[in-house]
């Protein structure tokens, strides 16, 4: 856009349209800069209309990002830095916004269209946009120096397993593993950082799930798109400005029970949800499946220990309930190159202590999984040798 059109006259157009209450269309737009005094061609009016309009309905600066279907991310912590994940790690990008001023202004855009606050009374965000983009921000001074910005992009469709070999996040013999799992209706989960794909291959999982069974989502934030017929997708929702109407993972968990969930999946194990889960899992409710944030599939127990011991259950039972409700811990990893893959297969197995471990069954090697200590658990399980989990 042409520098004549400068960011104090942009100001005056913006606020002639508020208090006019109209849309951003180029003959508004040169009404605007009338009323200011001003007289531009249609060059500069077409552009100060695209940038009000962009500000006002789309994405700002970020929007093209947005419409890139190979990024994942998009972070933001200035104005003048822009980072996108494109499955290769993050990447610094050309776009900047005008100031910060135009940073929060967005965020706020965001925020509202999620039918969520975003002040300095309530300075941070978590939501999800109608088009499923998971909104997170925060506002200064909690963040230091500029408004935050983190979007995470959810693409219309599910990749398929085959896309995921094709990408190399999957091994090309680990393909055959993953079908033989959901097949033999084991109880798993997906481990790993953030940012690994964790959610991406759950998703691809579900979608070979037969087509007669009915998988029942439960999400903090609705990321799960699995390419299936029969899915019902439950969502939480946090209080309002009063406190009140609080909807947590472990109410969905609760209700997705009470559904006839032929697969019961919970987007992220990471609260008290966890124990309605490895009791429903206890109870019938084969082939149940999740993510759960961890750094090693070593440290799964561990983790949902704690979950376990933060909603009231004691370090016993949760190994008790655990030992016998879930079969496989699938974990991802990104590599120093940033690219995500699967890394490690475990089962998992009772210790003589009582506690439970996982035990590797399968890591992948330079070119194909290699075979560990736990692979004879692991095939008799994939065969339907073992307790039916």
């Amino acid at each position: 856009m042409s520098a004549v059109v400068g960011a104090r006259m942009l100001d005056g157009v913006r606020q002639w349209l508020a208090e006019s209450g109209t849309e951003p269309t180029p003959a508004r737009v040169a009404e605007a800069l009338r009323a200011q005094g001003r007289v531009l061609g249609d060059t500069e009016i077409l552009g100060a209309a695209e940038q009000l309009r962009s500000e006002l309905v789309g994405a700002g600066p970020l929007e093209p990002l947005l419409a890139d279907d190979s990024v994942t991310d998009v972070l933001v912590s200035a104005p003048d830095r822009v980072w996108v994940d494109r499955g290769g790690g993050l990447e610094l990008t050309d776009i900047t916004f005008r100031d910060a001023a135009a940073l929060r202004r967005l965020a706020q855009r965001l925020a509202a269209v999620a039918g969520r606050r975003l002040d300095d009374a309530r300075p941070w965000v978590d939501a999800r946009l109608p088009d499923g983009t998971r909104l997170h921000a925060v506002l200064p001074p909690v963040a230091v120096g500029s408004t935050c910005l983190s979007l995470r992009v959810v693409r219309p469709r599910a990749f398929t397993l085959t896309e995921l070999v094709e990408a190399g996040t999957i091994p090309p013999d680990g393909d055959g593993i993953l079908r033989a799992l959901l097949d033999a209706r084991l109880s798993f989960l997906i481990s790993g950082g953030t940012g690994t794909g964790k959610t991406t291959l759950l998703s691809a999982l579900l979608s070979l799930v037969g087509p007669k069974e009915r998988i029942v989502l439960a999400e903090d934030s609705a990321e799960l798109k699995p390419d299936h017929p029969h899915v019902v997708r439950l969502e939480s929702r946090p209080a309002n400005q009063e406190g009140a109407g609080l909807v947590g993972l472990d109410d969905l968990v609760r209700q997705a029970l009470r559904m006839r969930p032929d697969r019961l999946v919970v987007g992220e194990v990471r609260g008290a949800e966890v124990v309605h889960l490895l009791a429903a899992l206890n109870t019938g409710h084969e082939g149940g499946c999740g993510t759960v944030h961890a750094n090693a599939a070593g440290d799964v127990p561990a983790r949902l220990e704690a979950l376990g011991t933060t909603a009231g259950l004691d370090r016993a039972a949760l190994h008790s309930q655990l030992a016998a409700a879930l079969s496989v811990v699938i974990h991802l990893v990104r590599d120093r190159a940033g690219r995500r893959r699967m890394a490690e297969v475990h089962v998992l197995e009772r210790a003589a202590s009582g506690l439970v471990v996982t035990v590797p069954a399968l890591r992948w090697g330079e070119r194909a999984f290699t075979r560990e200590q736990g692979w004879n658990r692991l095939n008799t399980l994939l065969a339907g040798g073992g307790e039916g989990r």
